[in-house]
């Protein structure tokens, strides 16, 4: 290597270290600042439709679906669809309605396909039960506490909101694979959220939960538009910013239920979702490199030939990785998880290069290829 090019080198590494630190230490204070006191609702709440697509009878589904049974709110209907009447989330459906024989719950059964998303399908045919003018779309895995309602539709009261939205926590549900999988929801996309949220942006919505006015529904057009989309979440919110109304990031944390059982599965989920960020905010994903803490801080490293100043911030990087680490996690969690932190952040890297590669992405038993505008097509 040549004389002349080694300072460029050595300011090139340690200028990638100090981002990662910089990032890193910013995802911790920001995780940090979200904890805060529970804010209690106003004593009268409109009546709320809650709309549970479903697709298959996923492991956990009951204890899934039972926790928003159980709510304590005044006035409530959830409505769940699924395309198939031989489906087996419509076994499980069946029992919670036996379960609970005073709470109005429906099952929407239509084959109808509205575009390539089977889960929009869904949700627009389960609109015509939805009884109520105030809905919350929710994913089916996921799992959420008593007072969950109560807490999430308040802030719809205001005229100026488009959606609520909350941001969620992955619950490993056995093996390494889940506990990587969560780790990645974990430590590196909601403290990315937090970091986005502290810096005063809302371009975000996540199919944990979105809730919304039936009249914004309306306004832009329905689930219609957002029919072909991969990120169906985010492109609603996209729809309601674009007329004005704002996102509100819930201090509602749900749970998501982490089920990968090979290596397989944990790569193809994960790059399904690097790939939709790509396709949905490109310029966002490119920039992401820095959000993966040890691995850009440690490639800084060795560029800068072991600069000490990009040492230093290598350490400080480590420093702020494991804070972060301890405080998305209990203690005891975090002990035992403790080698979960550098291959969290070495794999999230490597998959986030290997985004670049291609568009192809798969979503449950089907392929599909991203279009630049976040459609997805069928792949035969």
């Amino acid at each position: 290597m040549s004389l002349t090019a080694q300072p460029w080198l050595n300011w090139c590494g340690t200028a990638l270290a100090a981002l990662a630190m910089a990032y890193t230490v910013t995802a911790w204070l920001a995780v940090r600042l979200r904890r805060g006191p529970a804010q209690s609702g106003p004593a009268s709440l409109p009546p709320v439709t809650v709309l549970k697509p479903l697709c298959g009878a996923e492991r956990h589904l009951y204890d899934c679906l039972r926790s928003f049974c159980d709510q304590a709110y005044p006035g409530f209907q959830i409505v769940c669809g699924v395309r198939d009447p031989d489906d087996p989330a419509v076994i499980v459906v069946r029992r919670l309605q036996r379960e609970f024989q005073g709470l109005d719950l429906e099952i929407a059964i239509n084959p109808a396909q509205h575009g390539s998303s089977g889960k929009v399908s869904n949700l627009i045919n389960m609109m015509p039960f939805a009884r109520y003018d105030y809905l919350v779309v929710a994913d089916s895995d996921v799992r959420v506490a008593a007072d969950y309602l109560a807490r999430v539709v308040p802030p719809l009261l205001d005229p100026a909101v488009g959606i609520v939205t909350c941001p969620y926590r992955g619950y490993p549900r056995r093996g390494s694979w889940s506990v990587l999988g969560a780790a990645f929801i974990n430590d590196w996309f909601m403290p990315s959220v937090y970091v986005a949220a502290l810096l005063g942006s809302r371009a975000f919505a996540f199919g944990a939960t979105i809730a919304m006015r039936r009249e914004v529904l309306a306004s832009i057009g329905g689930f219609v538009p957002i029919a072909d989309q991969l990120a169906d979440d985010y492109r609603l919110g996209e729809l309601t910013r674009r007329r004005g109304l704002r996102t509100v990031l819930s201090e509602v944390v749900v749970e998501t239920s982490v089920d990968e059982r090979s290596l397989g599965d944990l790569v193809r989920h994960e790059l399904r979702w690097l790939r939709t960020i790509r396709a949905v905010r490109p310029l966002g994903y490119a920039l992401s490199f820095m959000t993966f803490g040890l691995a850009p801080a440690a490639l800084g490293s060795l560029v800068a030939s072991g600069a000490r100043a990009a040492l230093a911030m290598l350490a400080i990087t480590a420093l702020a990785r494991l804070m972060l680490h301890f405080s998305v996690r209990d203690a005891h969690s975090a002990v035992v998880q403790l080698w979960v932190l550098p291959l969290t952040d070495l794999l999230a890297f490597a998959l986030w290069c290997w985004g670049f590669v291609t568009r192809r992405v798969q979503w449950r038993h089907a392929r599909y290829r991203v279009a630049r505008d976040g459609s997805a097509h069928p792949i035969p």
